[in-house]
C-alpha cells in the first residue's frame, strides 16, 4: 500500500476533502484589472486542496493570468470548507475551493451566505466507484444489501451518490451500513475485512485495483448520478459586494485557465504534481472529470434534491440563487 500512503497528502475528494501539505504563492505587480477599473484587493489568498480540481488555479499562476491582471495570488492548502468559514467571514482568505455537497450544505445550515464564482468539474466515468476485494462474493450493487460500506465522510458526496444507485437496485439506502474511513485507510480496511465495500476516489482507485486487486461493483459516475456536479472556487457574498473589480479580474484570469484544462490533458498533468505528491505518471492515467466553463444548473439542483431527500440538508435548496451572477 505504498502508492496509497504516498498521496495521502496530496489528495482527497472535497466534502470532507481533507488534505495536507504545503501551498505555492504567485506575484506580479499591482496594477488595474483589465476592466478599467481600480482594483479593491490586488493580493489573495485563496484557499486549495490538492486535487486534480485545484490545476486551473495553478495553470492560471504558471501562465502569469494573475499578473496580467494585476494580482498576486498565494494559496493555503485546506482541509473541509466548513473549517475555513472564519477566515472567509473575516476576509482572511477571499476564495476557497469547495465541493457542491459542502457549498450547499454550508448555505443550507445558515453559516455563512457563499456564492458558486467559478465552476470545475463535474463527474465523468471511472473517476469515483464502490469496490470490494477480488474474492469477495459481492458483484453487484444489488448484493450490498446488509453490507458495511466505507466512506470518507458521512453523508456527503459518496454516501449521496451511492444511495442514487442503490435505490436504481432496488435497495434503500438504509440496507447497507456506511462508515467514515479515510481514503487513505480505505486499502488496509478492505483488504482486513473490517469494510465489505470502499468507497473510493482517484488516485485511490487505481491504488486499490491494482495493489489488491479490488473489482468495481458501482461506477457511481454513471447511471443515475452521470456528470453530477463535484466541485467549484466559492466567496462569500460580502466579499463579491465589497470588490467588484478585483472579482471580475480574478474571475477572468480563472476562466481563461478553466478553457484550457477543459480542452488541453496535458496542461493538467503538468500541473497535478506541481501542487500535489502525485507522480507525473499517476497524474497522466488517473481518470478525471470534466472541465467546463459553467455547472449544469439542473444537475446541480439534482445534487441538491438528493442531499435533501436523504435528509443532509434541512430544505431543497433553489441552486440558482447560490451561483454568482455573470462576472464577464
Amino acid at each position: 500500500m505504498k502508492f496509497a500512503r504516498a498521496c495521502v497528502a496530496g489528495l482527497a475528494i472535497a466534502l470532507g476533502l481533507a488534505a495536507c501539505g504545503g501551498g505555492t504563492t504567485s506575484s506580479g505587480a499591482a496594477e488595474p484589472g483589465q476592466s478599467g477599473g481600480s482594483l479593491e484587493k490586488t493580493t489573495l489568498t485563496v484557499g486549495v486542496v490538492p486535487v486534480p480540481s485545484s490545476a486551473p488555479l495553478f495553470i492560471a499562476q504558471k501562465r502569469g493570468f494573475f499578473k496580467e491582471e494585476g494580482l498576486t495570488v498565494k494559496t493555503e492548502i485546506i482541509q473541509a470548507p466548513q473549517a475555513v468559514m472564519p477566515k472567509i467571514m473575516n476576509g482572511s482568505m477571499d476564495a476557497f475551493l469547495t465541493s457542491y455537497v459542502s457549498l450547499l450544505a454550508i448555505n443550507d445550515s445558515g453559516a455563512a451566505k457563499l456564492k458558486l464564482f467559478q465552476h470545475s468539474q463535474e463527474a465523468a466515468p471511472g473517476m469515483a466507484s464502490v469496490v470490494v476485494p477480488k474474492d469477495s462474493a459481492v458483484k453487484t450493487a444489488a448484493d450490498l444489501k446488509g453490507k458495511t460500506v466505507a466512506v470518507n465522510v458521512l453523508k456527503a458526496l459518496g454516501q449521496t451518490v451511492t444511495n442514487a444507485h442503490l435505490e436504481q437496485a432496488g435497495l434503500a439506502p438504509t440496507d447497507v451500513k456506511y462508515v467514515a474511513v479515510p481514503f487513505a485507510d480505505q486499502l488496509a480496511a478492505l483488504s482486513s475485512g473490517k469494510v465489505d465495500a470502499a468507497w473510493l476516489v482517484e488516485p485511490f482507485l487505481t491504488a486499490a485495483k491494482t495493489e489488491l486487486g479490488a473489482v468495481e461493483v458501482i461506477d457511481t459516475m454513471s447511471g443515475p448520478t452521470a456528470s453530477i456536479p463535484v466541485d467549484g472556487w466559492g466567496v462569500s457574498e460580502a466579499w463579491l459586494t465589497k470588490n467588484p473589480n478585483t472579482a471580475k479580474a480574478f474571475h477572468r484570469a480563472l476562466a481563461r485557465a478553466q478553457l484550457i484544462a477543459g480542452s488541453d490533458r496535458n496542461a493538467v498533468n503538468e500541473a497535478i504534481p506541481t501542487y500535489t505528491q502525485i507522480p507525473a505518471e499517476t497524474a497522466a492515467s488517473m481518470k478525471l472529470g470534466v472541465y467546463s466553463m459553467e455547472v449544469d444548473k439542473a444537475k446541480l439542483q439534482k445534487l441538491g434534491d438528493l442531499l435533501a431527500g436523504y435528509g443532509y440538508l434541512k430544505k431543497k435548496p433553489d441552486v440558482t440563487q447560490q451561483i454568482a451572477a455573470t462576472l464577464g
